[in-house]
């Protein structure tokens, strides 16, 4: 069994920054991509960021320039960097990782984390 463990959220006012961070454990032989996908009341789940196991990254155009998805391969392990933070980035940020298990690959979603940008 894997699990996805998210920390990091909270509120925060706007223009400021937040660091959310995302361990992987139990049975992985490794994993592909990792990604943070965010829904705000209301809205679809949408992806704000990816990460490949070889480091390339993308982003939604709402946080480019702002936000900053990184990696560390050894720990398993994926961060996301929020910077300049705005009303409209509140929302529950979910983790999201392809890992390849004793049975094959599989999809696995962290319980997500609540950021709230507000003065």
């Amino acid at each position: 069994q894997v699990q996805l463990v998210e920390s990091g959220g909270g509120l925060v006012q706007p223009g400021g920054s937040l660091r959310l961070s995302c361990a992987a454990s139990g049975s992985i032989f490794s994993i592909n991509a990792m990604g943070w996908y965010r829904q705000a009341p209301g809205k679809q789940r949408e992806l704000v960021a990816a990460i490949t196991s070889g480091g390339s990254t993308n982003y939604v155009d709402s946080v480019k320039g702002r936000f900053t998805i990184s990696r560390d391969n050894a720990k398993n392990t994926v961060y996301l960097q929020m910077n300049s933070l705005k009303p409209e980035d509140t929302a529950v940020y979910y983790c999201n990782a392809v890992t390849l298990t004793t049975g094959g690959y599989l999809e696995v979603w962290g319980q997500g984390t609540l950021v709230t940008v507000s003065s």
